[in-house]
């Protein structure tokens, strides 16, 4: 690929955009599974279990994703156990975003009025009755926005998975410029690629904020 940039390299950044966004896909719903698990554990009446899920939260919180990469991939190695980097960069994104989206979410549940709370309890319903069907519908509301905001950080987080050998946009960026030697021009057109990605999310994150708090919960 060497030479001047040419159509062969802007399609290889292509290919690694692509990436980008399927890594970002695999992140957000695989840390959303486990976020919703957390958040629902920051919220238990079981002790135990709240102890246990604020634990993993200050624990990855506290942890750079660029250490937990590295775990991932050049760690497990180090026993044995040899992952791709797809894998590797895939578990590492969903354990990091795990722990953010769980703390989201907990705040949303528990920003939910609490006469929802108490009426919901008044119909003489379960716990699990409660939140099914009163709580997390209005909790989801409230959290669409801040959720829509932090896929904006996932989709630059990605870009740390180049450390592993993970060939997504900013790491197919690195190997044109290894080739071609012209900085300024590729990483300008990566830049504008990010941009394009995180700023109708970010647009989006803002317009459904100002939805929200426009309305309020009615109360049950």
């Amino acid at each position: 690929m060497g030479g001047a940039l040419n159509i062969n390299h802007l399609l290889f950044l292509g290919h690694g955009a692509l990436w980008t966004i399927g890594l970002s896909a695999i992140a957000l719903i695989g840390g959303g599974t486990l976020g919703f698990l957390v958040a629902l554990g920051r919220v238990s009446p079981s002790r135990a279990v709240r102890l246990l899920a604020a634990a993993y939260v200050q624990l990855i919180q506290g942890t750079p994703l660029l250490v937990i990469m590295f775990l991932s991939f050049f760690g497990l190695a180090a026993i044995g156990l040899n992952i791709s980097p797809l894998l590797a960069a895939g578990a590492s994104m969903t354990i990091f975003v795990a722990a953010y989206l769980g703390e989201i979410w907990r705040g949303c549940i528990e920003a939910v009025p609490k006469q929802q709370w108490e009426a919901a309890e008044g119909l003489a319903l379960s716990r699990s009755q409660r939140m099914i069907k009163v709580i997390l519908p209005q909790a989801i509301r409230l959290a669409t926005p801040p959720t829509v905001g932090f896929m904006v950080q996932i989709i630059k987080n990605t870009s740390l998975a180049s450390v592993v050998g993970f060939v997504e946009l900013t790491r197919s960026g690195q190997i044109i410029n290894n080739s071609l030697f012209e900085p300024f021009i590729i990483y300008s057109i990566i830049a504008v690629v990010y941009f394009s990605l995180c700023y109708p999310l970010s647009r989006l994150s803002r317009r459904l904020e100002r939805t929200t708090l426009q309305k309020k919960p009615a109360l049950a």
